[in-house]
């Protein structure tokens, strides 16, 4: 499963709410700041201040929640609904923030990804460099931590690949290339992996590249309902509008 796809499998279970809304948008942290950093307390503050009347009260008891928690899971549980209520606002980055830190407490790699996830999406939402290279940092810290308590899990190390590809790393701009190339030797039979690099291919536009691992991902796995999204568009890329119409039918009936 793609990081995308992730995203929307574990925030599901995870806020228990739709997350395909508009209000993924992020507001813009807009502010003047120092140097390349920023911290998660700037940014909650920060998005306190955009808060409703309302959505002020629904965050006051969430927190009270939070601190009145005498146990791990009570207190992990509490960090969970907070998340969802920031992802709710359109608060992302914050989201992730209350996410990674239910990560920290549960240490499983299920919860270090839905950390990861919420931090992509807060990556690709905002405009701002401070806030997008705070996003990507954390994301890389927590698909890495997923990584190495489940090495098994393929999908960890491609959304890894999916954060470096958003965010290049200007001492190493072809990392998220490399994990993807090595991870085609080491699993050639799995999907994720060649959907992730038909990914690439797309954002490069390299359309007969991204079509040729696109079908390869949809030989292998069906059941996937990124890839046929991600084949209407290469397709349409590569000018084969026949291919582009019969994936974007399979595309709107898996959704």
């Amino acid at each position: 499963m793609t990081l995308l796809g992730a995203l929307v499998l574990f925030a599901g279970l995870y806020f228990g709410f739709d997350t395909k809304t508009d209000k993924q948008k992020t507001t813009e942290q807009s502010r003047a700041l120092v140097a390349e950093s920023t911290s998660f307390e700037t940014l909650l503050g920060d998005a306190k201040a955009h808060l409703s009347n309302a959505q002020s009260a629904e965050i006051a008891v969430a927190e009270q929640k939070a601190g009145d928690a005498t146990s791990d899971e009570a207190r992990a549980t509490a960090l969970k609904e907070l998340s969802g209520l920031w992802y709710s606002f359109g608060q992302i980055p914050v989201a992730g923030g209350y996410a990674e830190q239910a990560a920290e407490i549960e240490n499983t790699d299920a919860s270090w990804s839905v950390a990861g996830a919420t931090y992509y999406n807060g990556l690709v939402t905002s405009q701002d460099p401070v806030v997008r290279s705070y996003c990507a940092t954390h994301a890389v810290k927590a698909f890495e931590s997923a990584a190495s308590l489940a090495p098994e899990q393929v999908e960890h190390r491609v959304n890894l690949a999916l954060v470096y590809a958003e965010n290049p790393p200007p001492d190493n701009p072809m990392q998220a290339v490399l994990i993807l190339r090595d991870l085609e030797k080491k699993h050639p039979d799995n999907a994720s992996v060649y959907n992730a690099l038909g990914r690439l291919a797309i954002k490069t536009g390299q359309w007969s590249r991204a079509v040729e691992r696109l079908e390869k991902a949809w030989s292998l796995d069906k059941k996937n309902p990124n890839t046929p999204c991600l084949l209407a568009k290469a397709y349409e890329g590569a000018g084969n509008s026949e291919k582009a119409n019969e994936f974007t039918g399979i595309c709107k009936s898996d959704r």
